[in-house]
C-alpha cells in the first residue's frame, strides 16, 4: 500500500452478516476521513454481495476506483446451501416462504445431475428482489411495494455448480461463474430442475478473479488497519 489513500489501495474485507455492501464502503470513507482528514475520497465495491450473504468484497479506495470495473467482471466462486422443497419470493431468507411442495427422498445422484444441467452459458432472469434498475428504480423498491416487473434476462455463465453435502431439505453447494450471475436465481432454477422448489438459505463468496476470502480481513480488522496506517504515515508512531 502507498502512503496516501488516494494513490490507489485495495482492502479485501470479508462482508459481515446483514450489512449491505454500501454499508461497509461507507463505514471505510467516514473512517478515512475520520483518521486521514480527507473531506472527500473515492471508495468503492467491485461487485454486490447481498445483505444476507458474507464474503469476499474488493473494496477500491482512490486511484483504484478506475479498475473496479476490471475486478467485477472476473469470474466468482461461491459456497452455500440450498433449501429443497420450498420457494420464497425474494429466492432467499429475506422473504417468507410462500409454497411448500410434496416430500420426496432425493438422492445425492439426481441433486447433481439437476446441478449440471444448469451448467454452461445461458440466459438468466433475475430476482424481483435485486439492485437491477428498470426505468431507473432499482428492481427490489417496486418489489417490496407489490408491484409487478418484467425483468429482461441477462446472459451469464456457470462453469461448475456442485453439489457438496445433502441433509433433505438442504444442499450445500460450490458454484464458479461468470459475472452478472444471481445465485438467488440459480437456486430458483436448481429447484424447477428437480420439478421442486428451493432458495437460497446461506451464501459466501470465496473468490473473485485472483482474490480469496482468506486474505481478507474482517471489518474490525480493515478499520484498525486504517488507523494503524494512517498513525504510522503521519509519523505519530
Amino acid at each position: 500500500m502507498s502512503k496516501d489513500p488516494q494513490l490507489g489501495w485495495i482492502i479485501l474485507v470479508d462482508k459481515p452478516y446483514t450489512w449491505t455492501s454500501f454499508d461497509v464502503v461507507n463505514k471505510l470513507r467516514y473512517c478515512f476521513r475520520t483518521n486521514y482528514g480527507f473531506k472527500k475520497i473515492k471508495i468503492g465495491h467491485a461487485g454486490t454481495l447481498d445483505p444476507l450473504a458474507t464474503g469476499l468484497l474488493i473494496v477500491c479506495v482512490g486511484k483504484e476506483t478506475k479498475n473496479a470495473e476490471r475486478y467485477m467482471a472476473e469470474e466468482k466462486e461461491y459456497t452455500g446451501c440450498f433449501r429443497v422443497g420450498e420457494t420464497t419470493p425474494s429466492y432467499d431468507a429475506e422473504t417468507s416462504v410462500d409454497e411448500v411442495f410434496p416430500e420426496r427422498v432425493l438422492t445425492m445422484e439426481e441433486l447433481q445431475t439437476a446441478a449440471s444441467s444448469l451448467e454452461g452459458q445461458q440466459w438468466q432472469i433475475p430476482p424481483v428482489f435485486s439492485a437491477k434498475k428498470i426505468d431507473g428504480r432499482r428492481a427490489y423498491v417496486s418489489a417490496r411495494k407489490g408491484q409487478n416487473l418484467e425483468i429482461p434476462p441477462s446472459n451469464i455463465s456457470i462453469m461448475r455448480l456442485e453439489i457438496r453435502d445433502w441433509r433433505q431439505p438442504e444442499a450445500d453447494f460450490y458454484v464458479k461463474c461468470s459475472k452478472g450471475t444471481y445465485i438467488r436465481a440459480l437456486a430458483r432454477d436448481f429447484g424447477l430442475a428437480l420439478n421442486s422448489g428451493a432458495w437460497l438459505r446461506s451464501l459466501r463468496r470465496v473468490s473473485s478473479g485472483g482474490f480469496r476470502v482468506e486474505n481478507a480481513l474482517t471489518l474490525e480488522e480493515a478499520i484498525d488497519l486504517i488507523k494503524f496506517k494512517s498513525l504510522n504515515d503521519s509519523g505519530l508512531s
